[in-house]
């Protein structure tokens, strides 16, 4: 460094200054987004756990895909709506290494969920007849298990690594939020090393789930091309078609963000699709899975009719 520069203490979020007057509208529709995401996964999670037909593998991974994109929006949103309506936008180190040991872990542990739910997709469409042994609750347990400690291993260690830089200058972050680019676009040292492992993390540890969810579809694919009755095939894929759906959403704007070379970042370009995967995606989950489920809407509308009775 050619001059000495204080360390940072603090973080200011510049991602909204441009839009002042905007900003209580979009503190509305924001608002509006947390609560319906919140309360829409917060019935599935309700609706599965007093719904014996429900019970199944599953929705044993719905369950656990709710309750963490609650806590990935949760993660998020709320500071920001804070910050929507406040004119001092700032987060403390601290706050900022916690948001971001939050916000990775979670992110992680959705893509090993995502490959845990293509997986028994998988057994149930290519092994039918196996696929009460093979995907018992022991198995389940251990898939979900395998999925939460993987996130919370890996992006710890990570995040741990990030915030033993040095951040110094005005500490201005070009974001709403603690996202891993931004914040290391601050360090006042040389970071490509840090780049290049967390480039080579994402890699590792985005496409391998992602991997695993081509595969299994591919295998999927073959499968119901092979069943002979038209309405057999619709059926066999109509209980794909949500997790498809989720799966695209959420490693489209992941792959975008996290895969493209450092040049490609610009602050619109992540301000765009951080809003995408941390607003937008987890807001339209409950969405997919109650529209096109037709099991999920049948237990809704018994849950409901009895409740009116």
């Amino acid at each position: 460094m050619g001059e000495n520069q204080s360390l940072c203490t603090k973080f200011t979020f510049v991602a909204f200054s441009s839009l002042a007057e905007l900003q209580p509208l979009l503190f509305v529709l924001f608002l509006l987004i947390y609560l319906f995401t919140v309360g829409g996964n917060f019935i599935i999670i309700c609706l599965i756990w007093v719904t014996p037909s429900l019970h199944t593998p599953m929705y044993f991974f719905l369950v656990n895909l709710s309750f963490l994109e609650m806590c990935y929006i949760s993660s998020v949103v709320p500071q920001m709506l804070v910050h929507l309506l406040v004119e001092t936008k700032t987060i403390s180190l601290a706050g900022c290494a916690a948001q971001m040991y939050i916000f990775t872990i979670l992110g992680l542990t959705e893509c090993c969920l995502l490959a845990a739910m293509a997986y028994d997709r998988f057994v149930a469409i290519c092994y039918p007849l196996h696929y009460t042994l093979m995907m018992g609750p022991g198995v389940c347990l251990k898939l979900a298990a395998a999925s939460w400690t993987t996130g919370m291993v890996v992006e710890s260690v990570q995040t741990t690594w990030i915030f033993t830089l040095p951040f110094c200058g005005a500490g201005e972050i070009q974001h709403f939020f603690c996202d891993i680019m931004p914040v290391v676009k601050l360090a006042c040292v040389d970071t490509s090393q840090n780049e290049i492992v967390l480039f080579a993390v994402s890699v590792l540890f985005i496409m391998s789930p992602c991997l695993l969810i081509l595969c299994s579809y591919v295998r999927i694919l073959v499968a119901i091309l092979r069943i002979p009755s038209a309405t057999g095939r619709c059926k066999a894929f109509s209980t794909c078609s949500s997790h498809i759906l989720v799966v695209s959403l959420f490693y489209g704007t992941a792959l975008f963000t996290y895969l493209q070379p450092k040049t490609s970042h610009t602050p619109e370009t992540d301000k765009a699709t951080a809003l995408m995967y941390t607003v937008v995606t987890p807001a339209l989950n409950p969405v997919i899975y109650t529209l096109r489920n037709k099991e999920v809407k049948e237990a809704f509308h018994r849950l409901t009719q009895r409740n009116t009775l």
